[in-house]
């Protein structure tokens, strides 16, 4: 893969890092103890209100998995690693790379597995 291309998916990289961190910082809120709308009291209120501090507990979650995945991709790119894949070492191709930019296996590895 030449400088050009990786510099565009480091860059690429670097957005949805900045992408993901916004998000975090806007739903932390949402992890907080469960506080209930006084005008609608009953067990359903109550399950809707931890039904949606899950939901959002199971974001940040992703939120955080996906975060670690893009700063492994960025440290493979300063290491000269990038766009190798980790199982049989080919290079992975760019359209891969394009859909999914912290791809760590070519697609002949993802299918053998």
């Amino acid at each position: 893969m030449n400088d050009k291309a990786i510099e565009r998916f480091r860059k690429q990289l670097i957005s949805l890092k900045s992408e993901l961190q916004e998000m975090e910082e806007e739903h932390k809120q949402a992890g907080k103890t469960v506080v209930l709308d006084q005008t609608r009291v009953g067990r359903i209120s109550r399950m809707d209100a931890m039904q949606a501090q899950q939901m959002a507990l199971e974001s940040e979650r992703r939120r955080q998995h996906q975060i670690l995945k893009v700063e492994g991709a960025l440290r493979r790119i300063e290491a000269g690693e990038y766009g190798d894949c980790f199982v049989c070492g080919e290079e992975i191709v760019a359209q891969r790379l394009a859909a999914d930019p912290t791809s760590t296996r070519c697609m002949a590895c993802v299918e053998s597995t």
